[in-house]
């Protein structure tokens, strides 16, 4: 299955499985006045709202490359998954708010039937389901945007695991249980959205990708029987994919066509990783002097 299908696959799914949630939780909340369901009912609209914005994106980033996008659209993705972290801080905040002011009022209700725990246990076995299944999907297509769906899929496992206590508390005896424990989700929401943010401005800014992956791809330049040495190697973030650029150092009586193979079969070894869109080799024969020592090589190097 492509990449393109993957990607708008899943996006469809969650926009579907949010989208059932948002109309049973309203339909328990609406029956049953549940203070906790009410809060997962208004937590599901939003995911609701912000899965329509997803699959848009999808569609967009894995659009063909044409004239005016000779690389592919790739480089929509990280926007997208900032407007996923928007949804988390919302989710978050909304939350905190709730939690907050139940505590502060004193004016905690919380529903004791078994539909409120019925439909939240649903909820948290639904968005476990989602959780792995966009974590996969994320990792094994390189897709920021699924990567930050699965995130805020986990954070809602946790709400409605909050929400699954303080319906417990109630019956229990203790209401309380409710907002104090939605106060602790409510922090690992947030956290979780600014992780998101970090993610994904390292993708906009064309920050260095991590250190194993720059070792890696130095690696693959050295593999070369006829590679010396290396020198300005960088490594750095279009969107969610990586160009490289690193020169190879090579003995000067090679015919250009050797100087040629030598090229193409690094630059090909290297594209080869799944995280490199494009790299781009430059050859020095030692007789133009330009061997030089490169102190982030000789560090990568010795890491190894």
């Amino acid at each position: 299955m492509s990449r393109r299908t993957t990607l708008r696959r899943v996006g469809l799914l969650v926009l579907g499985v949010n989208l059932l949630l948002v109309l049973l939780k309203a339909g328990v909340w609406l029956t049953t006045g549940s203070f906790a369901v009410q809060s997962e009912a208004v937590n599901s609209a939003a995911d609701t709202a912000y899965s329509l914005v997803i699959v848009a994106g999808l569609y967009l980033t894995t659009r063909p490359p044409d004239f005016e996008h000779p690389h592919g659209h790739e480089r929509i993705e990280p926007f997208v998954s900032l407007f996923v972290a928007a949804g988390i801080f919302a989710a978050g905040g909304f939350v905190l708010w709730n939690a907050g002011t139940a505590l502060l009022t004193g004016n905690i209700s919380v529903t004791q039937g078994p539909a409120a725990v019925l439909v939240l246990a649903f909820s948290a076995v639904a968005k476990y389901a989602l959780y792995r299944y966009c974590l996969r999907a994320g990792t094994d297509r390189n897709s920021p945007a699924l990567i930050a769906t699965a995130k805020d899929n986990r954070n809602d496992i946790l709400t409605a695991g909050a929400a699954l206590v303080g319906v417990g508390g109630a019956m229990a005896g203790y209401p309380i249980a409710d907002p104090l424990a939605a106060l602790v989700v409510a922090i690992g929401i947030i956290y979780t959205g600014i992780e998101v943010v970090q993610e994904n401005v390292t993708y906009l800014v064309g920050g260095a990708p991590p250190e194993d992956l720059r070792r890696e791809i130095l690696r693959r330049a050295l593999d070369h029987p006829k590679v010396s040495g290396a020198h300005d190697v960088i490594a750095h973030y279009v969107g969610p994919e990586i160009d490289v650029s690193l020169h190879i150092e090579v003995e000067g009586d090679l015919t250009l066509f050797e100087a040629h193979d030598i090229e193409t079969a690094v630059i090909k070894s290297i594209e080869e990783l799944p995280e490199v869109d494009d790299a781009f080799i430059h050859v020095d024969p030692k007789e133009l002097g330009e061997w030089k020592d490169d102190e982030e090589v000789e560090r990568l190097a010795d890491l190894e």
